[in-house]
């Protein structure tokens, strides 16, 4: 069995032009969110440097961490369900109201939490089908995937079913070369051919990991969403009987609370499986996270928190908690 994300060697490579550097560390989910949140913790904790009062919570307590949620993009109905859950344990400071909100956000994630790993095994073919928006970052992070997916060692193929996009197609044949990856197109741009042959392209040269590119599309968009579900029923009649399938919805965290709609609508047309959330960074509020442990029964898989290869990692609950409510 292969997991992603472990930390190996990464080999120099400088003959594909534009490539991103993979020389600097993986950016912790922590670190990209200290400045994220600051504006939260602000609101709650006022000039306290990060020491919650030990005075009882009262009114204007609960008001400014509503407000914080707020600010911190986590929506209004999760916000709300926070504020609640705490107020109906009746903490005696405020120190420990903010503890307590620790735990809710951590029993948040519980549910989703077991099938957050994206583990891939040598025998088995897995197949990534990834879908969003326009400019959610699906690409790159097809790219980064591919990159780390070659080194545990992993054989892969990329379907370029962004057939709208002339350059998508260019962009998925430089990380395709960085990652000695199989990039498939096809030449009358019918995305759903592309992902056959990307599927039967993998199978013929015992590869064991499909990543799917698709063409950005609002979730308004009828027709290419009725694509998206042709899309899903050739996948499902040329997969092989024991491959293990991911529909990643990829979310641009710094999109907030839009991003829920679009996941509504999507998973009407193809069965969602995990988010992928990208920009998870000091250009994102951040809070989304929290907002889809809530209120979608989707686990949050990969989190892009920067633009190097290495700032692209499975998702930790407890490392977001520490970015939202530093234990010290």
């Amino acid at each position: 069995m292969f997991s992603l994300f472990k930390k190996t060697a990464q080999p120099a490579d400088s003959t594909v032009p534009h490539a991103p550097s993979t020389s600097s560390a993986p950016k912790g989910i922590t670190a990209a969110l200290g400045a994220t949140f600051k504006q939260f913790q602000q609101a709650v904790m006022g000039d306290n440097n990060g020491d919650a009062s030990a005075q009882r919570p009262d009114v204007a307590f609960y008001d400014a961490l509503e407000e914080g949620l707020l600010l911190a993009d986590v929506g209004l109905d999760t916000a709300l369900y926070l504020v609640d859950a705490i107020q109906k344990v009746k903490p005696s400071s405020q120190q420990q109201a903010l503890e307590i909100m620790r735990d809710k956000c951590e029993a948040l994630f519980i549910p989703a939490e077991k099938d957050n790993a994206l583990v891939f095994s040598a025998d088995t073919l897995s197949i990534l089908l990834l879908v969003g928006v326009n400019g959610a970052g699906k690409t790159t992070l097809i790219g980064k995937l591919a990159h780390q997916c070659a080194q545990q060692g992993l054989g892969v193929t990329i379907a370029a079913g962004d057939t709208f996009r002339a350059a998508a197609e260019d962009q998925l044949a430089v990380w395709a070369q960085r990652a000695n990856a199989s990039l498939i197109t096809h030449p009358n741009g019918d995305a759903a051919a592309v992902m056959h042959d990307a599927i039967t392209h993998a199978q013929e040269h015992n590869h064991q990991v499909v990543l799917l590119d698709t063409a950005g599309r609002l979730q308004n968009q009828h027709n290419l969403m009725a694509e998206l579900q042709k899309i899903d029923g050739v996948i499902s009649k040329v997969a092989p009987a024991n491959s293990v399938r991911h529909n990643l919805l990829v979310l641009d965290a710094t999109t907030g609370q839009n991003g829920l709609k679009q996941a509504d609508i999507f998973n009407k047309a193809v069965p969602i499986t995990g988010v992928a959330l990208t920009k998870l960074d000091g250009s994102a509020k951040g809070g989304i996270a929290l907002a889809i442990a809530h209120e979608l029964n989707h686990p949050i898989q990969l989190v892009g928190t920067g633009e190097a290869i290495a700032d692209l990692q499975a998702f930790d609950a407890t490392a977001y908690i520490e970015g939202l409510l530093p234990t010290a």
